[in-house]
């Protein structure tokens, strides 16, 4: 064999090197997603079911990462924002009451609506039908509302009288709960049936601790949402001069009253109690880039403030344990409501910042998703030269040329 007959030789084996490197280049970033960013060596398998449909505690182990806190709740939800990872849940898809955490879907339903500077003089007709024991927040008769105010009642008093205001604006208690199932639908919310828009106890009426965190994720892409569900105190109504008030949040964990000292970091989101949901939280805080939902029903403990402090042990678990933990399942991102004006382009501002902060946070070690993309694209153009080279290379010869010595 000739000298001139290593040149495919060199060539195919410079191509096997081009290839192997750039698959060695891209393979995190083809693996990363469900088993976090940092190390995927003994992850385990993909799981081939819907982990969340099963019964007890949803978690799959894996190095350096800690097992998730024993809380005493019904069923609870943590789950990543930034990548929509669930990284642990118990009985997620369990039907339960919901209290007063209801009235993020309410909110979500009504609040694209109206403007936030309409105002409702809120009438006897507006107020009936509150039922007994209700949590309110001081509504008036004969009073003109902005709907703003009217916000601040149902985010910080959970009060029942400022849901039936808004309900009345948005045609109606019985157009409401059917506009609230929609909405759940929808989102995909599977577990709820809605019979009363502001939470309190009916027959029938059923969330989970997935639909909640759904409607939770959901409300933080909302503007109006996100601020009010984030405000620790406001004064009721903020234009009434001497006859307002102030009012405070009742969500102990954003503002630190009851003994409950504020978690770092918290954004909102809504808490609620009744007698037969017990206590129920929706959660979401912020640190580093990362935004956690935390969903915790019904802590069985009987500890005081137990719901607030089992889900801070859950916030503290799902930071320390977010960059490498498997997932179980994955909480889709809500697809924009068409019906509400500006939703669509709300809902693409918040995906790029999403995509932004993702792009932005990446651990020091780890090469861009993007980067690695390119470097790929340059992978297959160069695969491609050496390969027309080598069948270039192929061809007989001309009646001028040599070619590869057979």
């Amino acid at each position: 064999m000739s000298t001139a007959s290593w040149s495919p030789v060199r060539a195919l084996t410079a191509a096997a090197v081009c290839a192997a490197s750039l698959l060695a280049l891209c393979g995190p970033a083809v693996a990363d997603g469900p088993y976090g960013i940092d190390d995927l060596r003994g992850a385990p398998p993909a799981p081939t079911e819907n982990l969340l449909d099963e019964h007890g505690v949803q978690f799959l182990p894996r190095r350096g990462v800690p097992e998730p806190p024993r809380v005493s709740a019904l069923s609870w939800v943590v789950t990543d924002l930034r990548s929509h990872r669930i990284l642990a849940a118990k009985d997620a898809h369990r039907q339960l009451p919901p209290a007063s955490t209801l009235k993020t879907l309410f909110a979500l339903t009504v609040l694209p609506k109206f403007s936030q500077g309409a105002v409702r003089t809120v009438s006897s007709a507006d107020l009936a039908g509150i039922e007994s024991g209700s949590a309110l927040a001081g509504i008036k008769e004969d009073m003109p509302y902005r709907v703003a105010d009217l916000w601040h009642g149902v985010f910080l008093s959970s009060g029942s009288d400022a849901v039936h205001a808004l309900a009345a604006m948005n045609g109606g208690w019985t157009k409401t709960i059917n506009d609230m199932q929609a909405t759940a639908e929808r989102l995909g919310a599977r577990d709820t049936t809605v019979e009363s828009a502001d939470g309190f106890d009916t027959p029938g009426q059923f969330s989970s601790a997935y639909d909640l965190s759904l409607f939770g994720q959901a409300g933080l892409t909302n503007r109006d949402f996100a601020r009010f569900a984030a405000t620790k105190t406001a004064q009721f109504p903020e234009d009434a001069g001497p006859d307002g008030y102030g009012i405070q949040n009742t969500n102990r964990l954003l503002v630190g009253s009851h003994g409950v000292t504020p978690y770092e970091g918290l954004i909102g989101v809504k808490n609620g109690y009744t007698t037969h949901a017990g206590n129920t939280l929706v959660a979401a805080a912020r640190r580093g880039g990362r935004t956690l939902l935390v969903t915790v029903m019904n802590p069985q403990s009987g500890a005081e403030n137990a719901v607030y402090e089992e889900t801070r042990a859950l916030l503290d678990w799902g930071f320390a344990a977010a960059p490498r933990a498997a997932a179980v399942g994955v909480l889709p991102a809500p697809a924009p409501d068409r019906r509400a004006p500006g939703t669509e382009r709300a809902a693409h501002q918040a995906s790029g910042t999403a995509l932004h902060q993702a792009s932005t946070t990446r651990p020091a070690g780890h090469q861009d998703d993007v980067v690695l993309l390119s470097f790929s694209a340059v992978g297959v153009v160069a695969l491609t030269v050496l390969g027309t080279a080598l069948w270039w290379r192929r061809q007989p010869a001309g009646p001028d040329g040599g070619g590869p010595e057979n």
